[in-house]
């Protein structure tokens, strides 16, 4: 029997390496924690065991999974998305539960008793098979810019909803499953007891959290903060694990009543790690489920498993979203985004084991099915607009509607400025185009901020920047320069590789978050790149700068100087410990200051000696006496120096050992 410590040791190494795995692959970190779970389980290599340690730590994840959503969880952004989540999202959901049933009570006539399950199971089944996965689907419409897009409404719209029915579906489950006969009593008990422990939460909660944070906030501690909100969030699931409910719902409660506060953003902000990781190690319990003995023995059975859900799925919500009056195209994108399995799906699988509500073996091959329906979800995403254009032709009419409009808007423009994004950036930057009466057409993928922003006179279209066809129509071949406006670094390659191609003499100006990606979009083809932290930075000194009687024209000229540098001098800043630490950190330029100990390699040499430049790393200036020094190639090391140096995490550390030994 494996200990709590051996347990956790053993998941922490398997995730590393697997997270690691997937991330090179460019697929979710969730499938390589489900791979890690498949390969250290009891069906694999046995390092670790299904204990009640491990369930312990898979509970954890999803208690603070379901806070996340409830603090995503607001009235009035469920009263803007009404329509997809109320009217597609329940559509969906309700179906896919019925026509489960149906098939049931089907198989029960017709089938091997293998394939017959209760009226129960079949309920609960409904419930997983009708979710999807919000981890994966929502991400890789983030980096696809598609979450504002007409499809992309519809899909969030419809996982919001799902999100909101694993609540009930946790309540419903076990009281339908209870064996006592009374199945009416049982439920109106269930729902009578959440409803009492929900009400007594929301509204005796809500005063209580806001004013305990106040107390809590007033004393200026992270610590107290962070152990704060993990009291209030197990706290309301013990309470409603207490009464009976799931340690799920409690959680999601507490993420409510948090998102009323004005500390929900702090709060999301601390929980995120914390949340990732533990769920992160629910998926690698999922994963040591899957008995991949038996899914190889009954592989057929496991692909009609897959397919035919899969297949229902996405048909239902195409019919759905065309009843529903969207176009075939946004159908289509919509039905291939949602017909994969969900995280959810497995939290009622998992319940669905406990209350063994199922034959264990095809319970096997439903989770097998299902994890491998989420392992082609990035694919068929990846892959949507081809088949949407092979499968529609209506679409792709409606695709060059689109682009038969921006070219009719751009016809008679000409060293024009080529505006990709129009959100607060860009219309900044129109307005002051206008001011100059400079032409320009900009492309944004927002419906509704195009069509107010047309009807205000910008001349803006609907379309995406990182299509070739779109850039065409906009003109890039007659365009004077090219401003990208939004930070998506993968977007904005897309976009210069486009460039390079139609045409190579066009300016481009990037926008970028920071300098992580500066050499990268430079070697891409951008002529420039303006980090906001960077320029940030620079009007904040500049301001600073007159404010304490430096000449105006001193100021500006230091400023040219950075900017003409290409921000060299500017690169790079010392780490803390409350910077974010991003997937490309150990790519990032940063500043360390390094002091020169008594017997160190590098006492009594000189910085010509160093060869710091041949490892990447620049000396920008060095302190002895605590005063700065002048420096120079024939200056000698002694022991107390301070070198403050330039280079990336890895560089810095070969630098240290060098100066050091």
């Amino acid at each position: 029997m494996q200990s709590a410590l051996e347990v956790t040791l053993s998941f922490l190494c398997a995730s590393v390496i697997g997270v690691v795995l997937f991330r090179r692959l460019h697929l979710p970190p969730m499938l390589g924690y489900l791979f890690v779970g498949v390969v250290i389980g009891p069906h694999g290599w046995a390092w670790a065991e299904n204990s009640e340690a491990t369930q312990g730590l898979a509970s954890f994840g999803v208690v603070f999974l379901m806070f996340s959503i409830g603090l995503e969880f607001s009235l009035p952004k469920l009263k803007s998305m009404r329509r997809p989540v109320f009217g597609l999202g329940v559509a969906q959901v309700v179906l896919t539960i019925l026509s489960t049933l149906a098939g049931a009570a089907i198989a029960t006539l017709c089938l091997p008793a293998f394939w017959q399950i209760s009226w129960q199971a079949a309920f609960a089944l409904g419930g997983a098979f009708s979710m999807s996965s919000t981890a994966i689907v929502s991400k890789l419409l983030v980096e696809r810019l598609e979450i504002e897009s007409a499809h992309g409404r519809q899909i969030f719209g419809v996982l919001l909803f799902q999100d909101l029915a694993l609540v009930p579906m946790l309540i419903i489950v076990p009281a339908i499953a209870a064996p006592d006969g009374h199945l009416l009593q049982t439920l109106a008990y269930a729902i009578f007891k959440a409803v009492l422990v929900l009400v007594l939460l929301l509204f005796l909660g809500k005063k209580l959290v806001r004013s305990w944070f106040k107390l809590v906030v007033v004393l200026r501690s992270q610590e107290l903060f962070m152990l704060n909100l993990l009291l209030i969030t197990l706290g309301a699931a013990w309470l409603t694990e207490k009464a009976g409910l799931s340690l799920a719902l409690g959680a999601f409660v507490a993420g409510m009543l948090i998102s009323e506060t004005e500390y929900k953003h702090q709060v999301e902000e601390d929980i995120q790690s914390f949340r990732d990781v533990l769920l992160g190690l629910f998926f690698v319990t999922i994963g040591m489920l899957l008995n991949i003995g038996l899914v190889i023995e009954h592989v057929w059975l496991v692909l009609l498993l897959l397919l035919v859900p899969v297949v229902f799925k996405c048909g239902l919500v195409v019919l759905l979203a065309k009843l529903f009056g969207n176009s075939t195209g946004v159908a289509l994108r919509t039905g291939l985004a949602l017909a994969q399995a969900g995280e959810f799906g497995f939290v009622l699988l998992t319940q669905m084991t406990h209350l063994q509500l199922m034959n264990p073996l095809l319970t096997q091959l439903i989770l097998a099915a299902m994890v491998i329906s989420m392992l082609a979800a990035p694919f068929l995403l990846a892959n949507s607009d081809a088949i949407v254009m092979k499968l529609s032709s209506s679409d792709w009419m409606q695709q060059s509607l689109t682009i038969t409009q921006i070219a009719a808007r751009s016809m008679g423009q000409d060293k024009h400025v080529v505006i990709a994004g129009f959100g607060r950036t860009g219309q900044s930057l129109a307005k002051l185009l206008d001011e100059e009466h400079i032409p320009y057409h900009a492309l944004d993928l927002d419906p509704d901020r195009v069509q107010a922003a047309q009807v205000a006179g910008s001349v803006v279209s609907y379309g995406d920047a990182a299509r070739r066809e779109s850039l065409l129509a906009a003109g890039i071949l007659r365009a004077s320069v090219l401003v990208i406006t939004y930070t998506g670094t993968a977007s904005a390659l897309k976009i210069l590789r486009y460039v390079k191609e139609l045409n190579p003499a066009l300016p481009v100006i990037v926008r970028s978050n920071d300098d992580t990606d500066l050499e990268k979009l430079r070697h891409a083809g951008a002529t420039e790149v303006v980090p906001e932290v960077i320029e940030g930075s620079l009007m904040l000194a500049s301001h600073a700068l007159v404010l304490l009687g430096v000449p105006v024209r001193r100021v500006v000229l230091r400023v040219q100087r950075s900017r003409d540098d290409r921000y060299e001098s500017l690169r790079g800043y010392f780490h803390g410990a409350s910077d974010v630490v991003s997937d490309a950190d150990h790519l990032q330029v940063r500043l360390q200051s390094i002091q020169i100990a008594e017997g160190a390699r590098a006492e009594g040499l000189l910085i010509s000696d160093l060869n710091l430049g041949d490892i990447d790393v620049e000396i920008i200036s060095m302190r002895r006496a605590m005063q700065r020094f002048d420096l120079a190639l024939t200056t000698q090391l002694v022991a107390g120096d301070v070198l403050v140096l330039r280079g990336t995490t890895e560089t810095l550390a070969l630098a240290e050992e060098r100066l050091l030994g």
